[in-house]
């Protein structure tokens, strides 16, 4: 049988949050704070893919495996592919791509995305939720994504667009996106050869390349919110939430 495994892209790159993947929250820094969710969901090995060797000794001095990447990668999704191709992986292996600034993703939930896309053999598949506010529709911090039908409990839809900004008044079965990708080996590697798109390098959405080359994502809905930490009031309601 294929086996499953994560990996975490981490690098100290941010603008917005510098050193964020390493910013301490109740004595660990952010990086962990992912790390240990995607360990307990128990789908297999998690590895954190990295090119700062900062961040690869805080995840070994907790216990964690590290797989030094190329400096060089313009994406999380690169980084990933050049981790898994030191695994040896099979085309049929499955790879769950988390981001490493989503340290709210309930285990539950990976192991929910892991197990519908493995029962309907899924080729690229991702998590989502119901949009919390109408504010988030504006919120170019929230990507959204619109999919062909509602998504039900146990069904997945197929993704037809990923947006910043989505006008309220136009668009139905809109879901807040979580930053979480399961691939196939094959889909992976298949994603990373592909060219970037215009409408990717407009949107900064690395996933658009993959709708604009005909690859399908289907969609599934996370039973848990989550939301990554990409500015500095993410960072407190985040901390605020895990204080309470």
């Amino acid at each position: 049988m294929s086996k499953s495994i994560i990996i975490i892209p981490s690098r100290l790159a941010a603008t917005r949050l510098p050193n964020k993947p390493l910013i301490n929250i109740n004595n660990k820094p952010l990086i962990i704070h992912v790390f240990e969710k995607a360990v307990k969901s128990q789908i297999g090995e998690v590895y954190v893919a990295t090119c700062d060797n900062e961040i690869a000794l805080e995840v070994e001095r907790n216990g964690g495996k590290c797989i030094m990447t190329d400096n060089r990668h313009t994406t999380g999704t690169d980084r990933v592919y050049e981790a898994a191709q030191k695994l040896n992986l099979q085309e049929s292996d499955v790879i769950i791509n988390l981001q490493g600034d989503e340290p709210m993703i309930n285990p539950l939930d990976i192991e929910r995305l892991c197990k519908i896309s493995r029962e309907k053999n899924l080729y690229i598949s991702t998590l989502a939720f119901k949009l919390k506010n109408n504010d988030d529709y504006e919120n170019t911090n929230v990507v959204k994504v619109i999919t062909k039908n509602k998504i039900s409990d146990n069904s997945t839809e197929e993704a037809l667009n990923f947006y910043r900004k989505v006008d309220l008044n136009k668009n139905n079965n809109v879901y807040h996106h979580f930053g979480i990708y399961l691939y196939k080996f094959s889909a992976l590697k298949k994603f990373v050869n592909l060219k970037k798109s215009e409408n990717e390098i407009k949107e900064k959405l690395e996933q658009l390349r993959a709708l604009d080359n005909k690859m399908k994502i289907n969609v599934i809905l996370a039973n848990y919110f989550s939301s990554g930490i990409d500015t500095k009031k993410d960072l407190e309601e985040y901390i605020e939430k895990i204080n309470k």
